[in-house]
């Protein structure tokens, strides 16, 4: 399938967003010929997602590091402002090594000899409140060992301002009691400095940070001759003229070809944190220069590099042998029986039994991916197989408010299509339009197309063409999260097995 965003034009030029999907967060690597990138996963399951390029332009996702949020019990349901904030990526004495900030549990670090693992279980390196944005340094000039850590005001009280430490090499320890390396409270017009990166390069220490906020700030680098300080700061990139609010926290990286690039996101409401490139070089004084003079760039040439194949990470799935793709994350860790695998196509979810059917947003059993591009239309069929009153399944597009559309079967025993939402400050779905018999109970094909400002009108097939369904549904963000898409199958609470719902074909034209 064509992905329905590209990146690459076909011409040795690109546009931006590179990555045009809630891949917040992002850091970068280079190893050997090959470029790896990982991302905020927050509250989903599994987390720290990988993906690989060979030219920064054009991205598959080849799985996730973390299988189980930690703590486990924490994670048991939704919690998608918390768990795993800007991670960062390394790859230092022969192995891969990812760092992040919980904020209410501290820093945790994992790494495998191998990207796609296995990775080791993860490691609390430094417990604390409102530790977040984590990131290493192997300094391979003096054999020493390096972290830097941001802070969230929400839990620590504290904010503006980062923290290092020395670290043993093994990442098992720091070997300080850190200090504020960089605070931005005394540099003027400097406010929620946040997602250090750190490098280091002609002879200086790099911390890459920005500031400023998510939606309006801006990308700034400082450089020390000594890890501690003291640090000098300029800004090297912001919106200036151009439509990209808000550059903000990405990764510096640096080609086979010895061309230095800039992966940052730019925050995009209901679609979330969507992924940029930008090029980047060095001015006479030794600062980078990033994009066109300071400024997003939207179109650029390419990486230098051998052709690449167009390439997007995946969002269709047939589901084969009632498996679902490496693009599904869970919204809490999950648990055994959620599914089950059989031998043919199609996604087989238990209808779980719940106290909360009422509230999607409560639900860890729904399983999402990210909205793939700013229009768009996703589509799945639908068979309610559950005989259990009340029982229901279907196709969400959710955020702080939701909206679904699917089947429920009703107190008659007959299969209905139906269609509710709720509002941010709504406690409870209520229906969108009115409950439609599904002829012979189905299948049924659903669908939300997605238009600009994340619009969605709802529809469906049940065997008699496209009928639309409802009120156009303004998709709304999560905190700190974009709008997702979500499968899901649930009951009333209650005893016993309530059955099953089998979702096939699920395409995004």
């Amino acid at each position: 399938m064509t992905p329905v965003w590209t990146a690459d034009l076909g011409d040795g030029t690109y546009r931006n967003p590179v990555l045009n999907a809630d891949w917040s967060d992002p850091d970068v690597i280079a190893v050997g010929e090959d470029f790896y990138l990982t991302a905020s996963s927050f509250g989903r399951a599994p987390g720290l997602p990988l993906l690989h390029s060979r030219d920064l332009v054009n991205w598959s996702l080849i799985g996730h590091a973390l299988p189980r949020l930690t703590p486990a019990a924490d994670f048991a349901a939704p919690r998608h402002d918390r768990g795993v904030w800007a991670p960062s990526l390394r790859h230092a004495d022969g192995r891969f090594w990812i760092f992040w900030g919980d904020p209410d549990h501290g820093v945790y670090q994992i790494n495998a000899e191998h990207v796609r693992g296995p990775w080791s279980q993860p490691h609390l390196l430094k417990a604390g409140k409102g530790l977040i944005d984590a990131c290493p340094l192997w300094d391979e000039e003096t054999g020493e060992a390096y972290l830097v850590h941001a802070w969230a005001k929400s839990r620590s009280g504290v904010k503006n301002r980062l923290t290092g430490h020395r670290m043993s090499r093994d990442g098992r320890a720091l070997l300080d009691g850190g200090k504020v390396i960089v605070d931005g409270d005394t540099i003027p017009g400097w406010f929620t400095l946040e997602g250090p990166k750190l490098y280091r390069h002609g002879g200086w220490f790099w911390i890459f940070a920005p500031a400023g906020g998510v939606e309006t700030g801006w990308q700034g680098a400082f450089r020390a001759r000594d890890f501690f300080g003291p640090y000098e700061e300029r800004i090297v990139l912001a919106q200036g003229r151009t439509d990209v609010n808000g550059p903000h926290q990405g990764g510096w990286v640096r080609t086979p070809a010895g061309e230095d690039w800039f992966l940052h996101f730019q925050a995009r409401g209901a679609y979330g944190r969507v992924v940029h490139l930008q090029p980047m070089a060095w001015d006479a004084d030794g600062w980078p220069v990033i994009g066109d003079g300071g400024e997003p760039v939207a179109v650029h040439r390419k990486p230098a590099g051998p052709p690449q194949p167009v390439e997007a990470p995946a969002t269709d799935d047939a589901f084969p042998g009632g498996r679902y793709g490496r693009q599904w994350q869970w919204t809490a860790n999950q648990r055994a029986g959620w599914t089950a695998e059989h031998g043919g196509d199609g996604l087989r979810m238990a209808c779980v039994r719940t106290a909360d059917a009422h509230d999607l947003r409560l639900l860890p059993n729904v399983l999402t991916q990210r909205l793939p591009a700013e229009t768009f239309t996703a589509e799945v069929t639908l068979a309610l197989e559950s005989a259990e009153p009340g029982a229901r399944a279907g196709l969400a597009v959710l955020g702080d408010a939701f909206s679904w559309i699917g089947a429920q079967r009703g107190p008659d025993g007959e299969v209905y299509l139906v269609h509710r939402f709720a509002e941010p400050v709504a406690e409870h779905e209520r229906d969108a339009a009115r409950p439609v018999p599904v002829p012979g109970g189905g299948p049924v094909r659903l669908c939300v197309e997605v238009s600009a400002g994340a619009r969605c009108r709802f529809a469906y097939d049940a065997g008699e063409g496209w009928r639309p369904s409802g009120p156009v549904f303004a998709a709304t963000p999560w905190r700190w999260v974009g709008a997702l898409l979500g499968l899901f199958a649930l009951a009333p609470d209650g005893q016993g097995d309530a059955g099953t719902a089998m979702f096939t074909d699920f395409r995004i034209n």
